[in-house]
């Protein structure tokens, strides 16, 4: 289990996550291969995730967007919040492809982030992160679940990570 640095009542006023301007873009949440049996264990349809395992999102008809599939904008909450995919445990974090290199990443249009930059919360999460993805179990999942590692151009990289 991975630790939040987003406290929830925090996520759940927000209007940012969950939401997209388009049907097909890079910051939709991809799948873990091992995610894939939990979905599938809760019954979750496997047409909800797409070939290239990303979780499909669906019109919003209030604003002529899109949402993930999993999400409620009724109450700003996800159907799936006990085993949501790790990208979605990681975010506002990411994980980053840069050119060859690889990077822990933050998106700072998470306005929870940005008042946080500074502060030693924000930088022992960092820390924290660092760690996870430098171990061994984590490095075998990421250089298995190489979907999880987009180009996202406008996050900041944090620390570059060794696969």
């Amino acid at each position: 289990m991975m630790r939040q640095f987003v406290p929830s009542r925090v996520c759940l006023m927000c209007q940012g996550c969950c939401r997209y301007t388009e049907a097909d873009t890079r910051w939709s949440p991809s799948v873990l291969n091992e995610e894939i049996k939990t979905f599938l264990k809760h019954k979750i349809p496997p047409g909800v995730i797409s070939s290239d395992r990303k979780i499909r999102l669906t019109p919003f008809k209030e604003n002529n967007n899109y949402i993930c599939y999993f999400f409620n904008p009724q109450d700003n909450k996800c159907k799936i919040y006990n085993f949501r995919s790790f990208e979605c445990r990681l975010y506002p974090f990411l994980i980053k492809r840069q050119g060859k290199s690889i990077f822990l990443a933050v998106d700072l249009n998470c306005p929870f982030v940005k008042e946080n930059l500074d502060s030693p919360r924000y930088k022992g999460y960092c820390r924290y992160l660092i760690t996870l993805f430098n171990s061994p179990r984590w490095q075998k999942i990421l250089k298995n679940n190489p979907q999880v590692i987009q180009s996202y151009e406008d996050a900041v990289n944090i620390s570059e990570i060794k696969l």
